[in-house]
């Protein structure tokens, strides 16, 4: 079974945010969680390198756009594996490949007759790309995400057919529930479907910086249809010698921001009908970060929390965790790094990275290290049963914070175990060995069983903790509590140190 996940591009048009770092991490749980189930798992992340926002900064700045997109895309990709980001493949659509691919696609685009020259005038955002409706439009006349006024353009362009794929886009949401999630933002896209949708810029005259219509070469391709593809295209060239599109595409999950709902629910299937080409399986639409002034956390507003930063501070598995614990995924949510900290100290550290000491310092100090070769307690056994299962259903249908929110309930209960049980005062009755061994060798169980399941969360901390278990397999079948017996125990640093 394949499974394949998608990040947004993100925009080069500055350095990246923990926006960008959210998005990325949820894909990389995702990933790494199927590939613990033995599925071929293909992830992809990237930038978006071409269109008038990427020009303008790069103008700013007073470089070129490619001097630019050079510039910004190499903090982007030096971010991921500081993430512990698992990608397969990290696009750049400035990549000649992408752009002669982007250039065979449209192409058949034009050629199965949904292309056509044309004038276009509306209110435009520079900083969405994106022509506004009037819908779209805030008081005074203002883009609702970036707080700009709007600029009226009027272009002659190649436009895309996008009304003629009317009925068949409220056909495919009708047959798929599931095609767009969460609900709500399903909702959204079909009321937009519903109103009546309008043929869309294909391409730009008074841009020179994106990939050029090969038809025109006086005019480019309009960023969101180059930037689109790219699900597409990456498949081509990611794995050099072969083309990997039949393996992985339709892509399972792609993962985006409702700022970007539009895009691919509406433009992305219908160009992908016109090419001929299946659509995705499912497009999660993920809300917003908030910064300390309750808006979107926004390179353009200036009210970001730089992801390094907290990472240098608490690590990366504090980041990874908090973002996803923190904000329900799906919805908005205020992040900080007193957020951060309270989740490092209280669930981190003194649940987690506790219970893990704990276990395996009194394995060394009641046993030398000998984990009891004895059965499981009962009451844990009834409690982690369904653990797994419950864990890949949530992961299954996109539910990241419930499916952590699960795991941690065994968290907390192994916690009160220990306090059940005592195994320090068992410890000091001879005749109670046996029921200090079943002790420990329940939360040496259990401590394993929860190394495995917290593995997408928590990398680098639950490598540290199998590695003192001699317990270093993720494969899902040992996420089961009497899958694997550990026989030995080394000495545990804490994972989670108090700053």
């Amino acid at each position: 079974m394949s499974f394949y996940v998608t990040t947004p591009i993100y925009y080069v048009n500055a350095a990246p945010h923990l926006g960008h770092a959210y998005t990325t991490i949820a894909a990389d749980v995702m990933a790494r969680h199927h590939r613990q189930r033995a599925e071929d798992v293909f992830f992809l992340t990237g930038t978006d390198e071409h269109g008038e926002p990427v020009a303008l900064a790069a103008e700013a700045a007073g470089r070129t756009p490619k001097e630019h997109a050079d510039l910004n895309a190499a903090h982007f990709e030096a971010l991921t594996p500081r993430l512990n980001a698992t990608n397969d493949f990290f696009i750049r659509t400035s990549d000649p490949r992408h752009v002669r691919a982007v250039q065979d696609v449209l192409q058949r685009v034009k050629d199965n007759g949904y292309v056509y020259e044309g004038e276009y005038e509306g209110w435009y955002c520079p900083r969405c790309a994106d022509f506004k409706n009037d819908t779209e439009i805030a008081d005074g006349n203002r883009c609702p995400i970036h707080e700009i006024e709007l600029t009226r353009e009027k272009e002659t362009n190649w436009f895309f057919a996008l009304s003629r794929f009317q009925e068949q886009l409220e056909e495919l949401f009708a047959e798929r529930e599931d095609f767009v999630l969460p609900t709500s933002r399903r909702n959204e896209a079909l009321a937009f479907i519903r109103s009546g949708l309008h043929d869309v810029s294909l391409s730009r005259s008074t841009l020179t910086w994106g990939v050029p219509v090969p038809w025109d070469p006086e005019q480019v391709f309009y960023v969101w249809f180059d930037a689109l593809l790219n699900y597409v295209t990456a498949l081509q060239f990611a794995d050099p010698g072969q083309d990997l599109t039949e393996r992985f595409w339709p892509a399972d999950v792609h993962i985006v921001g409702k700022d970007i709902l539009k895009f691919h629910t509406v433009y992305w299937p219908a160009l992908l009908l016109a090419a001929g080409l299946p659509v995705p399986r499912r497009v999660f639409v993920h809300g917003f970060l908030l910064g300390s002034d309750g808006r979107k956390m926004s390179k353009s507003l200036g009210n970001g929390l730089d992801p390094f930063e907290v990472m240098d501070l608490y690590g990366v598995d504090a980041l990874r965790y908090y973002l996803l614990r923190d904000v329900a995924f799906g919805a908005d949510g205020s992040v900080s790094m007193d957020g951060v900290k309270a989740r490092f100290e209280g669930e981190l550290a003194n649940e987690f990275g506790n219970l893990a000491s704990r276990t395996i310092a009194m394995v060394l100090k009641y046993r030398d290290g000998a984990v009891p070769g004895v059965d499981v307690d009962p009451a844990l056994l009834d409690a982690f049963a369904s653990l797994p299962q419950t864990v890949a259903d949530r992961v299954d249908a996109l539910e990241l914070t419930p499916a952590l929110d699960a795991i941690w309930e065994l968290v907390k209960r192994l916690n009160r175990y220990v306090e059940e049980t005592t195994p320090w005062v068992l410890a000091k009755d001879e005749a109670r060995a046996g029921e200090l061994d079943t002790a420990l060798a329940s939360l040496v169980a259990g401590v394993r069983s929860l190394a495995v399941l917290l593995h997408p969360w928590l990398p680098e901390a639950t490598e540290k903790l199998r590695g003192a278990l001699g317990a270093p397999s993720t494969a899902y079948a040992d996420a089961a509590l009497v899958a694997g017996r550990v026989t030995q125990v080394e000495k545990l640093a804490p994972l989670f140190p108090k700053q």
